[in-house]
């Protein structure tokens, strides 16, 4: 490897506390192979979507706790943060197939109202 290249990576690992590089490997791997794995949209996933929306706009709590309910059996917890007067944080733990993981962080996250969000999809191995 040049030299520039494992400077930054070491600079990296540094700041991320790892101890030796053959750690820091490690999990780069790991998270190539759970990328790949996720990649597939049949394969099995864990989610965690998490968003900030105005709690003002109309009918928006209602819609994403109805899109919630019709969605029970991939919704596996919620919880509800109130930044502000006027935004909310919410985190959906989700789990199931990794495309119907995204197609339903999709949606939410379109909703009018709802600022910013992500979702992080793992596999339990």
């Amino acid at each position: 490897m040049e030299g520039g290249l494992l400077a930054k990576f070491d600079e990296m690992i540094g700041k991320r506390g790892y101890t030796n590089r053959s750690e820091a490997i490690r999990d780069l791997v790991r998270e190539k192979i759970v990328d790949e794995d996720i990649s597939d949209s049949a394969s099995a996933a864990f989610g965690v979507l998490t968003f900030v929306y105005d709690h003002h706009v109309p009918q928006l709590e209602k819609r994403l706790t109805d899109f919630q309910h019709e969605h029970f059996g991939s919704v596996i917890s919620a919880s509800h943060v109130h930044i502000d007067h006027d935004n909310c944080l919410e985190v959906i733990i989700l789990r199931g197939e990794a495309g119907k993981i995204r197609r339903i962080g999709d949606k939410i996250l379109s909703y009018k109202g709802v600022k910013h969000g992500k979702l992080n999809l793992t596999v339990s191995h």
